[in-house]
Order: C-alpha cells, then sequence, then structure tokens
C-alpha cells in the first residue's frame, strides 16, 4: 500500500494510539466489501502496534452447516457461535488459547492457530461486525469500494472461476448482511479504498 493510501488511515491511528495510552485491552473489528483491503489494512496496523489479528475467513460455515434455512439468514454464512466461543470470549479472559481455522480450499479443518494475550486485538472480515457479537469492539471500521473496482480486483486476485462465484453468491450475502443491519452506519471509521 502506498503511502498515500496509508495516509487514508491515518484517523484510525491516531485513536489507537489513544486508546493504547489509556486501556489494557482494545478489540477492533475490520468489517466491508470483499477485495476493499481489509487484510491488508490489518497488515499495516499489525506492522505499527504489537497486535494479534485474526481472521474472519477461518470461520465460513463448513459444508454440513450450509443450510438453506442458515445461508437466507443475514450474515449467516459464518459460524458466529464457534467464533464466540473460541476466540471472542477466549481474548477477554486475557489467557493464551488456540483454535482450529475452518479452510474453505480444502474443506477440512487447519492446524491448531495459537494467540497469546495482547493488549490490541484486530479482527478482519466480512461479518467480524455481526451482532451476534454485541458491543465487544471498541473500535470499528468499515472499508467499502465500487462494484467496478471490487470486480477487477476479485478477478485479478482470484481468477475467473472464483470470479464467478463471488459475484453470484458471495457478493450478493455479504450485501444482505451489511444491509439488514446497518454495519456501514454503525461504524466509527469507513474508508473508501478505491
Amino acid at each position: 500500500m502506498t503511502g498515500n493510501r496509508q495516509a487514508l488511515f491515518e484517523p484510525l491511528f491516531e485513536r489507537l494510539e489513544e486508546l493504547l495510552d489509556s486501556k489494557d485491552f482494545i478489540a477492533v473489528a475490520i468489517d466491508g466489501n470483499c477485495a476493499s483491503g481489509k487484510t491488508t489494512l490489518s497488515g499495516i496496523i499489525k506492522e505499527k502496534y504489537d497486535c494479534n489479528v485474526i481472521h474472519m475467513d477461518h470461520f465460513f460455515l463448513r459444508p454440513e452447516q450450509r443450510t438453506k434455512e442458515r445461508l437466507s439468514e443475514p450474515g449467516g454464512n459464518v459460524d458466529y457461535e464457534r467464533f464466540k466461543a473460541d476466540v471472542l470470549d477466549k481474548l477477554h479472559e486475557r489467557k493464551p488459547f488456540s483454535f482450529r481455522p475452518y479452510d474453505c480450499s480444502t474443506g477440512k479443518m487447519g492446524a491448531e492457530i495459537f494467540v497469546e494475550p495482547k493488549k490490541l486485538n484486530i479482527i478482519e472480515g466480512v461479518y467480524s461486525l455481526h451482532p451476534f457479537f454485541g458491543e465487544t469492539f471498541k473500535v470499528k471500521v468499515f472499508l467499502k469500494i465500487s462494484a467496478k473496482e471490487q470486480s477487477r480486483r476479485i478477478l485479478e486476485r482470484n481468477g475467473r472461476e472464483m470470479h464467478e462465484k463471488f459475484m453470484k453468491i458471495w457478493i450478493p450475502l455479504e450485501n444482505e448482511y451489511f444491509k439488514a443491519f446497518n454495519i456501514e452506519g454503525n461504524c466509527d471509521f469507513c474508508f473508501n479504498t478505491d
């Protein structure tokens, strides 16, 4: 990310520094459109500060969980129950813990990921602000992108076959979740990353 793009997030960095000076525990959610730069932003934050970064992509539904009823529920495309129990509740205990990520590409649970307690904890990915998590996050960030740029980035990043799945299946589910729960409107920071 160029210096100009990084400068876009300066208000967020200023807020994080204020909180790091005054709080013992900070949970930050970075939600928003796919391909808008959530993983990139969390990487920048990790370079600047000593923090944990946990990816919501590790908590997509396993095949046996993808029922018609669940997928018709706004935000139902993620295993929010497991995420809360295995990650959010554990972060608040301020003790070391581990969780197993689900790997969509293999359809299997991956090797354990170990997490050490840290003052700053970043949760990045679509569905990270699901209302099931309550008022967990001290800072809520939404990254948005135009449909045209989103399509271009997904095609470049994921190839033609995956691009079609994103456009026909996953993006409509994400957009339904954003609208149903007014995710962008409830955020402290909103950045357009076009």
